[in-house]
């Protein structure tokens, strides 16, 4: 991790565990009615009169996050949207998350203040509440983790075993911007290493930096579906990559499906940036994940809809079983998908 030396270095050891939280937390804001207590007690305490919906992540420095270009603040924003992008995905609404670190002493206070100024941004623009956490040493490096807790009426939930034959496949926003962000990152520390006065010009890349760096969950999709009046038969964030997260409902709701690579959608920086890598841009949409997008079935009667949205695109539709996963390509061929994606448990990506 780069570091100013001339600035403060404070010591986590003089504050302790409990005047860590206090100091990393006075400034937090209570949002939500289910919010009964927050912070300060041996339990939060949270009241829902719907389904309450719980998912947790663990982010781990040198597996999920290098530190040489990561900034801390967007590692804290990111880590919430990781996390709430979750509910999101169960056409939920997220409301509080608890926070768990594990930091090594080569981080000090004001390095901890960055992590969670970006926690607190991310929680002020997403209305969630921080309702407790823990702190604690790690002998090497940085651990997060964050639960996410929301809720939703019983009959709104999105499982990702729903989805039917002649359902519709929808995804929003755009997918391969945040793989391919990850990629000039990964070049322009190369080019550091070799040469440490080097300032990259990384302006043309700023979409799909800003896509690895500090990601957005699609808080809005579940609002925009309730507006149009569409319920989604089953639904989930392109975390892994598209490929994989087809797979997971395909599999879930034991049903097919057609995606046509003509209806991918790419941001122009997204196609600009493969021809520049000599990377198929089919394969990066296919496999990059990270875009935390949301992948979601709705019935064919509904196309109407949503047409023309510029939030959606209809990627393809739900077959049966017996006719598998496929791509079908430009030239009209189909190719079986393979869950090529991000796996925690394998070092390449």
């Amino acid at each position: 991790m780069l570091e100013d030396k001339n600035k403060q270095r404070t010591s986590l050891a003089e504050l302790g565990e409990f005047g860590l939280i206090d100091h990393l937390t006075q400034f937090f804001k209570i949002n939500h009615e289910t919010t009964v207590k927050g912070i300060g007690d041996d339990c939060a305490v949270i009241s829902h009169d719907n389904e309450t919906l719980i998912t947790t992540d663990f982010l781990v420095e040198g597996v999920h996050f290098d530190l040489s270009y990561m900034p801390l603040k967007h590692l804290g924003y990111k880590a919430v949207m990781v996390n709430i992008s979750d509910v999101y995905a169960m056409n939920a609404e997220a409301e509080q998350i608890t926070v768990s670190i594990a930091v090594s002493n080569r981080f000090p206070l004001e390095a901890i203040e960055e992590l969670y100024a970006g926690i607190q941004l991310a929680c002020d623009t997403y209305k969630i509440d921080l309702i407790g956490g823990d702190t604690t040493s790690s002998t090497k490096g940085m651990i997060i983790s964050i639960t996410a807790i929301g809720s939703a009426k019983k009959d709104e939930i999105a499982y990702r075993n729903g989805a039917k034959p002649t359902d519709l496949i929808v995804l929003s926003g755009d997918i391969g911007g945040a793989y391919l962000g990850l990629q000039v990152l990964e070049r322009e520390k190369e080019v550091f290493k070799v040469n440490p006065q080097n300032q990259p010009d990384l302006q043309e890349y700023s979409y799909i930096i800003e896509r690895q760096l500090k990601p957005e969950a699609r808080k809005d999709i579940p609002k925009l579906l309730k507006e149009l009046e569409v319920k989604p038969t089953s639904m989930i964030d392109v975390s892994d990559g598209l490929s994989s997260e087809l797979i997971h409902i395909c599999t879930q709701s034991k049903v097919g499906c057609n995606i046509y690579e003509e209806k991918l959608p790419l941001d122009p920086q997204v196609i600009s940036t493969c021809e520049e890598f000599d990377l198929d841009s089919t394969t990066v949409a296919l496999s990059g994940g990270e875009d935390y997008e949301l992948l979601f079935t709705v019935p064919i009667k509904d196309f109407d809809k949503i047409k023309g949205n510029p939030n959606l695109s209809v990627i393809g539709h739900i077959t049966e079983e017996n006719e598998g996963v496929n791509l079908i390509t430009r030239g009209n061929q189909s190719i079986k998908l393979k869950a090529q994606g991000w796996n925690s448990f394998n070092q390449e990506r």
